[in-house]
């Protein structure tokens, strides 16, 4: 952990600095925790109540918010992105020598770039290979004919299953399976009759996937997913999905198989998607919703709601739901009255 003067972060960040440029700071914090020798950011509605209340050193800001005289403060356009910048300034991540740990089986025939790590019990099967400055931790199993890219990190643990493809600069977390088969099978007279999985994953470059996700290999052909595309925790992608570019899919959801996503797509946590379903190119999938069987999610679209269907829509049938109370109230009432006026009558 570093320190930096806050002319230094300003530059670094292309913003413009506001206050003291010999700030000396010593770390990051969140907004609420931040002191004197921390650097931390404001945005959204609550800024300039945040920015008022915090104790920070420099606050980083966007760009047409007023600072407090005697604050310093450094305007950009995107206060959240650019944090996410300076955290790695001060926090830099623990650093892995290279080298092959004793206890890794490594079989003949696999192919190793330079400046790589293999950690503790790992294992690595004939016709790998693994690219250059990659960083693999213990215990993870990476099965026969695998193609790991550059500077990726594999985190304890971690299961490739043969002839999985990994693009450059991929980050996968501990307990993930990628390459295990697919949920296919053919009902016959007997019973269940397995499908053979004979297909392949291929991840692109710089994607991350969380931790205990699972990435079933296609039945035949390719499971793929594209560049910059981010997996939270317990994802779980079928057989034949089609994932694009810089999608981010958050925790809990449930990608049923030949499902296609376009690039740019946001989904939320605990979806449920069907078969054969076609996302369009940055649509918004809000958490919890469910996307029957081949549904087409239209190009920029958000839905919600079991089944999904466009936001407005939700929200007008759920204030529907709403008042069907005020509906049931109503009815008894006049359930009442016609018994009122019905014995009025045999009167």
């Amino acid at each position: 952990m570093g320190s930096l003067r806050a002319a230094e972060i300003a530059e670094r960040l292309g913003g413009r600095l506001e206050g003291n440029p010999d700030l000396v700071l010593e770390d990051v914090a969140d907004v609420e925790r931040a002191g004197p020798a921390h650097l931390t950011f404001v945005y959204g509605s609550r800024a300039a109540e945040q920015l008022a209340r915090t104790q920070a050193g420099c606050v980083i800001v966007p760009l047409e918010l007023a600072a407090p005289a005697g604050r310093t403060v450094i305007h950009v356009a995107d206060p959240r992105a650019a944090f996410a910048r300076a955290i790695q300034w001060f926090r830099q991540p623990r650093a892995v020598p290279p080298g092959i740990h004793p206890t890794a089986l490594i079989e003949p025939g696999v192919e190793l770039g330079c400046d790589i790590s293999v950690g503790p019990y790992t294992v690595i099967r004939s016709g790998s290979r693994i690219g250059d400055g990659t960083v693999i931790g213990a215990h993870c199993a990476i099965g026969h004919n695998v193609i790991i890219g550059r500077r990726c990190r594999l985190w304890d643990r971690v299961t490739l299953y043969d002839e999985v493809v990994l693009g450059d600069e991929v980050i996968i977390h501990s307990g993930a399976v990628l390459g295990a088969d697919g949920f296919g099978y053919v009902r016959t007279a007997q019973g269940y009759e397995k499908f053979p999985q004979v297909g392949r994953v291929e991840v692109g470059n710089r994607v991350e996937i969380g931790a205990n996700c699972c990435i079933d290999r296609a039945a035949l052909g390719v499971t793929a997913i594209g560049d910059g595309t981010k997996l939270d925790n317990m994802v779980h992608v079928g057989h034949n999905v089609r994932i694009g570019r810089n999608v981010v899919i958050a925790a809990q959801t449930g990608i049923s198989g030949g499902v296609v996503i376009e690039d740019d797509v946001v989904i939320g946590g605990q979806v449920g998607i069907g078969d054969k379903v076609r996302i369009e190119r940055g649509a918004v999938l809000a958490s919890k919703c469910g996307i029957p069987t081949s549904k087409i999610i239209r190009r920029g679209q958000t839905v919600w709601g079991i089944p999904a269907r466009p936001l407005k829509q939700y929200l007008r049938d759920l204030a529907e739901v709403g008042r069907l109370v005020q509906l049931r109230e109503t009815v008894e009432q006049l359930e009442a009255r016609v018994r009122q006026l019905e014995a009025a009558v045999r009167r």
